[in-house]
């Protein structure tokens, strides 16, 4: 699949505060998951439809349940909002737009 979505450097930068600190055994490849669960919800699809390029589908909904019960992505979308001025409203386009 030629369209995978991939987070860059600068977008691992801005979030890697926002990651809670490693307790004895490492963590998958964050870059590879997080952009995994951006691609499953950018479109809409069922975890386990996951390409293989992301890693196991356990691996992507694994982090993605644990992170939102532990309210890291809420966190995460609230800091990224209030770099920019905004601390009430968080939204998130489903596609990019170009004017």
């Amino acid at each position: 699949m030629s369209d995978l979505f991939w987070l860059t450097d600068a977008q691992m930068a801005r979030l890697a505060p926002f990651f809670p600190k490693p307790h004895g055994k490492p963590r998958v490849d964050d870059r590879r998951v997080l952009s995994g669960i951006i691609f499953i919800n950018r479109n809409g699809l069922r975890w386990r439809d996951a390409p293989e390029a992301y890693g196991p589908h356990k691996s992507l909904y694994s982090r993605w349940k644990r992170w939102s019960e532990k309210g890291i992505f809420a966190r995460m979308m609230a800091g990224l909002a209030a770099e920019h001025g905004e601390e009430e409203t968080v939204m998130i386009p489903s596609r990019d737009i170009t004017a």
